[in-house]
């Protein structure tokens, strides 16, 4: 049995100069802004968070690691997949590929697409092979535009593991 998954998360950034860096796939990325966010805000993480919770369909990483709970304030996003894996493994599931999209006008993610796939596939327990990571602008419209935040949309596809 397959299941297919979707995910979408969006995060405003933080004014210029509140950070030095901002999360993204796992890894930092240099940056004069951060983002708006309980947790650290890693929008690609937390849209692969909720594809793979909704092919279980389970509730989505609000119910999860609700915000209203101080236990996830500054999480980091990694611990938090790595509950979502074991919920996954846990009903007897495994990652065939995941395809991933990131929203942004900068900083470009070029530069740390492979350091983003790696830390994926690390986290999921897969191979490289099996993530995509791409991004797109929004061509100057809208907030992803106006440089006012950043979003990710992911498609995972889960297979059953044998017995």
């Amino acid at each position: 049995m397959m299941r297919i998954g979707q995910g979408f998360d969006v995060h405003a950034f933080a004014p210029v100069g509140s950070a030095t860096q901002f999360a993204l796939g796992g890894i930092s990325i240099p940056d004069d802004r951060g983002v708006v966010a309980h947790s650290d805000g890693d929008v690609l993480l937390h849209a692969l968070m909720d594809a793979i919770l909704g092919a279980l369909g389970l509730e989505d990483i609000g119910h999860q690691f609700p915000d209203t709970d101080p236990a996830y304030q500054n999480a980091d996003s990694r611990d938090l997949l790595k509950a979502v894996v074991q919920l996954m493994r846990d009903a007897g599931f495994s990652v065939i590929n995941v395809d991933a999209t990131v929203l942004l006008e900068a900083p470009k993610v070029k530069p740390y697409r492979p350091l983003m796939i790696a830390a994926i596939a690390e986290g999921l327990g897969c191979d490289v092979s099996c993530v995509s990571v791409k991004a797109t602008t929004t061509e100057k419209l809208g907030f992803v535009g106006r440089g006012e935040g950043l979003a990710a949309q992911v498609v995972v596809l889960l297979s059953a593991n044998r017995a």
